[in-house]
């Protein structure tokens, strides 16, 4: 049964020996050249696979992945709600930035930190989707990671998830400067018609 579907992705739900596994597997584009669409598919899939290990290993929140195939990822299905999808509270405001601190402090950037890829399980914050995830320092691309959460929560919201990132990021204070450098640029600024 498919339960989601994204850009490169389906995710769909599978019975395997007895468990209810999650399945997220990347279907080829017609558009791109056969073997380069090949290669592609291939390192996302790893390269998502990778990261998702290394946030588990390091005891963040994300799906556990029960198994890997050439184009799939057989993963944990997780129990809870978007957190899009409800009005959250201070408490997984804080969750949240001390779960984004730690994932840049071991050099992960998500690339989509918003409410519609964190789930609420028991209370605690979970990470989902790391089809736009890679392994960088850069202050930009962490910077991003905040201004996404910016973007999509209340004012109070916000400033309870930046006071969390900023007590647990080890570089909070670069990446903060590099958020207030990105909402100048015009492409970064809310426009309205006239």
């Amino acid at each position: 049964m498919i339960v989601g579907e994204g850009a490169e992705a389906q995710i769909y739900s599978e019975l395997v020996f007895g468990k209810e596994l999650l399945v997220k597997e990347r279907h080829a584009k017609k558009y791109r050249i056969p073997q380069l669409d090949l290669s592609i598919r291939r390192w996302r899939t790893r390269n998502e696979a990778r990261i998702m290990s290394a946030l588990y290993e390091a005891g963040i929140r994300v799906p556990r992945i029960v198994a890997l195939g050439e184009f799939t990822i057989y993963m944990e299905k997780l129990e809870g709600r978007l957190m899009k999808d409800f009005k959250s509270g201070r408490r997984t405001a804080l969750q949240c930035g001390k779960t984004l601190a730690k994932m840049h402090n071991i050099g992960i950037v998500h690339g989509d930190f918003t409410p519609a890829n964190i789930i609420v399980c028991n209370g605690n914050v979970h990470v989902i989707d790391f089809g736009l995830s890679g392994f960088s320092r850069d202050s930009e691309e962490r910077a991003l990671d905040m201004l996404l959460m910016k973007r999509a929560l209340t004012r109070d919201m916000y400033v309870a998830f930046e006071r969390a990132y900023s007590r647990s990021s080890k570089d909070q204070k670069a990446v903060l400067k590099r958020l207030a450098e990105m909402e100048l640029r015009g492409r970064y600024q809310s426009r309205t018609i006239a």
